[in-house]
């Protein structure tokens, strides 16, 4: 497909470079030349300089044959503007994002008007994220399916956990509700499993599961966690804000304290929040922290705009309290392999959050065969795909039992979920029309279920 980015920040560079991945053809606009030559030398995509809200520039990067435009500038406005200017002109398919909570409270009208396929904010789907670990202190990661109605959960195995040293076909014996697991993260390792895999101590585990049942599921192979009941912010941004937001709607007893050293958005927080503690000073100060109550909180989240700091402040939470829940937000990804290694708790790449909407979103756009991808999401530090996808009425798919078809290597089919009702599945298990099907995989670029599918 034919793709225009405009913008050349972190997150349209991230957007080209996974689409770029996809095998799309990729044009950047950018108004800053260094910025543009950049992306253009390190990625391969075509390069426009100029201003992305002006006619003439997108008709040099060639809106007439686009397939879809994306609007990632740092301004809101220019965004929709450069929209409303595509979808006139090109009659493209166009994504906006827009950050301001200002906007957030008018963004289905604002879809609608300027005929938008997908308006996106990175800092409120990472906030929505983070609201949720904090409610299930156990995870370290939660992606949702079929509308909520599936969990897939990351966890980190302890040593004194029932499923150290066992197989997988041994758990199932050991529960009452109903989980698979469905991938193994071990140092740099990533596996799909099969029954006869191995859980060893430290592993970090995927798993499926009802909402409702997650909490036995962590009883039962005892990984415990108490409830929050305090949570220590550092960093008064936009995350923090739809943060609190969450808590305040949701009604979560939980004490919440922001640390920024922004007087001005003190003073806003405040208003906005009056239940939270503000406190305007500067996060990195040990004695400050200490003198707040570090020690003994609950959660502890690194929300800064700047990784290091976030990296150094959770490291800092972790030495000081091991029972204290890490939240720690990276906006660059070049070296993960490094800090994952590290104990800084659930790690929130808000661009990588936009990367996986956008990309579930261009993959549906293209495939005009029988199954879309309905859900997409990027696992185990990128390293494999969770995809949900609905079954058509493909008789190479569907009333043949798991037993009988030929899958790809390293690709595992974690759950089915069949009027409303969750079915774990095993080899006797077949697919229907109208099933959503969840499917894990190292593999990348399915755009179709039968991509699935093995052909000798």
């Amino acid at each position: 497909m034919n793709i225009i980015v405009v913008g050349c920040g972190k997150v349209g560079l991230t957007l080209a470079r996974q689409l770029n991945q996809e095998n799309h053809n990729v044009t950047i606009i950018d108004s800053d030349e260094k910025v543009l030559r950049h992306a253009v030398d390190s990625l391969d995509v075509m390069g426009i300089h100029g201003n992305g809200a002006m006619l003439k520039t997108q008709q040099e990067a060639g809106v007439h044959n686009a397939d879809v435009l994306i609007a990632a500038t740092n301004s809101d406005e220019i965004n929709m503007l450069c929209c409303l200017i595509a979808k006139k002109e090109g009659n493209c398919n166009t994504i906006a994002r827009i950050r301001n909570p200002e906007y957030s409270e008018e963004i289905t009208y604002l879809r609608d008007e300027l005929n938008l396929a997908m308006v996106i904010n990175p800092e409120m789907i990472a906030a929505r994220e983070v609201e949720r670990l904090i409610r299930f202190p156990s995870a370290t990661r939660i992606d949702s399916f079929s509308r909520g109605k599936i969990d897939m959960i990351r966890t980190r195995v302890p040593s004194h956990s029932v499923l150290c040293g066992r197989k997988l076909y041994e758990i199932s014996k050991l529960l009452t509700v109903s989980v698979l697991i469905c991938s193994i993260e071990r140092g740099d390792q990533v596996i799909i499993p099969s029954g006869s895999d191995e859980i060893l101590a430290d592993d970090m585990i995927s798993f499926i599961v009802k909402p409702q049942n997650a909490n036995d599921f962590f009883q039962q192979v005892g990984i415990h966690y108490a409830p929050i009941r305090s949570c220590m912010i550092v960093g008064g941004g936009k995350v923090t804000y739809y943060i609190a937001k969450y808590l305040q709607e949701n009604h979560m007893k939980c004490r919440l304290k922001i640390i920024d050293m922004d007087k001005d958005r003190c003073d806003f927080l405040a208003d906005a929040f009056p239940g939270a503690t503000i406190i305007n000073g500067d996060g990195t100060d040990q004695d400050l922290l200490i003198r707040e109550g570090i020690e003994n909180t609950d959660a502890f989240c690194a929300l800064t705009g700047f990784d290091e700091e976030n990296i150094m402040l959770s490291l800092y939470a972790g030495k000081l309290s091991s029972k204290a829940r890490l939240v720690t937000k990276i906006n660059r990804i070049g070296f993960e392999n490094v800090i994952s290694e590290m104990n800084l708790g659930s790690m929130i790449y808000p661009k990588l959050i936009v990367a996986d909407y956008i990309v579930q979103y261009v993959r549906a756009l293209q495939n005009s065969q029988g199954s879309n991808v309905e859900t997409l999401y990027k696992i185990a530090n990128g390293k494999a795909e969770a995809l949900e996808f609905k079954v058509k009425d493909d008789p190479e798919l569907v009333n043949h039992t798991f037993m009988e078809l030929h899958f790809k290597p390293n690709v595992l089919i974690a759950a089915i979920m069949r009027n409303h009702q969750m079915i774990t599945p095993k080899g006797q298990d077949y697919m229907l029309p109208g099933d959503s099907v969840i499917v894990i995989t190292t593999n990348t670029g399915f755009n179709d279920l039968k991509d699935i599918l093995q052909y000798f």
